[in-house]
C-alpha cells in the first residue's frame, strides 16, 4: 500500500500570497470556504504508515509538519517519522524547506546529480551536517528503494525520469538567459514511488507532455500532474507579470497544448491537479474552470488531502 498526504497543493508564494491583492487572494485571506488557503506543494508517503519521504521541502514545511500528525515526533525528546527528503528539482520552493530540518535529525537527502550539485555550491545547505543527513545520488530512469538515514527500508521504492522544464529563476542570469533544460539534464524530474504492487506518480513541474512521458504514465492508477496556470498567458492577462507558463516551464491546465488534453487518451486512473499559482482560477471552488477540470476526470490538490493506494 502507499498512504500519501498532500502536504501543500499550491505553486510558490502558496495561496493567498504574502504580497498578493487580487480577489481571489483576499477570499483566500479572509478564510472563504470555496477558497481554501494551500500552502507551497509538498507530498509526504508512506508504505507502513511508520516511515515517511517527503518529496520536496517547500518553504512552508515546518508548519505542514505541524499541520500532519503523522509527521509529529512519537518518542523520546526529539524524533521524527520523517525517513528522508526527494526532491523533483532545485528551485527555491522545492529546497528552502530543508533549512527547517537542520536540528541534526538523521534523515536521507535524495536527488539527481544535478539538483545535489545545485545544493552543494550553496554552503547555506550545510546547516543540515553530512554526518546524520547523507546526500544520496541516484541516477535517473532506474528503480531504487528509499532508505533511512541508517540505511535500513522503508518499503518504498523510487524511480527518478526528466521531464521538460527549466533552470532555477535564480541560475537565469548565469544560464544566459536559457530558458529551457534538455530533458536529459536531470534539473527538474518526475517521480514514480512503488510499494505492495501499487504504483503512483509525482510530476509538480513539467514544460510539456513527451512521447517518452505519455509512455510512462499511460494506464497509471495515479498521477499528481503540474496545475500551475490555467492558460498560458493567465499572469500577463491578469496584470501580474509577464511570463508566460512555458516561459516559466509549466505547461497550462487547459487548451490544444494543455494538460487535460495531453492525458485525455493516457487512460490513468485517477488525474490530480497539484502547484497551483495563486492566479488559477480552478484553485476555486465553483468556478467554471474547476467545473471543467473536474468534468475532464480531474481532482484539484488541497492542504491535508490523503490518497491510499
Amino acid at each position: 500500500m502507499i498512504h500519501a498526504v498532500v502536504l501543500g497543493a499550491a505553486a510558490g508564494g502558496g495561496f493567498p500570497q504574502w504580497n498578493s491583492n487580487t480577489a481571489a487572494c483576499r477570499r483566500a485571506r479572509a478564510g472563504d470556504p470555496a477558497a481554501a488557503a494551500r500552502s507551497q506543494a509538498s507530498l509526504a508517503v508512506s508504505a507502513d504508515g511508520a516511515s515517511w519521504y517527503l518529496l520536496n521541502a517547500s518553504p512552508d514545511l515546518r508548519q505542514q509538519i505541524n499541520a500532519t500528525p503523522c509527521l509529529h515526533p512519537r518518542e523520546g525528546l526529539r524524533s521524527t517519522p520523517i525517513a528522508g527528503v526527494l526532491l523533483t528539482g532545485g528551485e527555491v520552493d522545492t529546497v528552502a524547506g530543508l533549512l527547517t530540518l537542520r536540528e541534526r535529525q538523521a534523515l536521507r537527502l535524495v536527488a539527481s546529480d544535478a539538483v545535489h550539485d545545485l545544493l552543494d555550491a550553496n554552503p547555506i545547505f550545510e546547516a543540515l551536517s553530512r554526518d546524520v543527513v547523507p546526500r544520496q545520488r541516484v541516477p535517473l530512469r532506474q528503480w531504487f528503494p528509499l532508505l533511512d538515514a541508517g540505511g535500513g527500508p522503508t518499503g518504498l521504492t523510487a524511480m527518478l525520469f526528466p521531464v521538460p522544464g527549466k533552470v532555477p529563476l535564480y541560475l537565469e542570469p548565469a544560464a544566459g538567459g536559457a530558458l529551457a533544460l534538455e530533458e536529459e539534464d536531470g534539473g527538474t524530474v518526475g517521480v514514480a514511488l512503488e510499494a505492495g504492487g501499487r504504483r503512483i506518480f509525482y510530476i509538480p513541474g513539467c514544460a510539456a507532455m513527451t512521447p517518452a512521458l505519455e509512455e510512462l504514465l499511460r494506464g497509471a492508477e495515479l498521477v499528481f500532474f503540474d496545475g500551475t496556470l490555467w492558460r498560458d498567458d493567465e499572469m500577463i492577462l491578469a496584470g501580474l507579470g509577464p511570463k508566460t507558463g512555458q516561459r516559466m516551464g509549466h505547461m497550462s491546465v487547459s487548451g490544444a497544448g494543455g494538460t487535460m488534453a495531453a492525458f485525455a487518451g493516457l487512460d490513468v486512473e485517477r488525474k490530480i491537479l497539484i502547484h497551483m499559482n495563486n492566479s488559477n482560477p480552478v484553485l476555486l471552488d465553483g468556478s467554471p474552470e474547476r467545473a471543467e477540470a473536474e468534468a475532464a476526470g480531474w481532482q484539484v490538490a488541497f492542504d491535508g488531502m490523503e490518497v491510499r493506494l
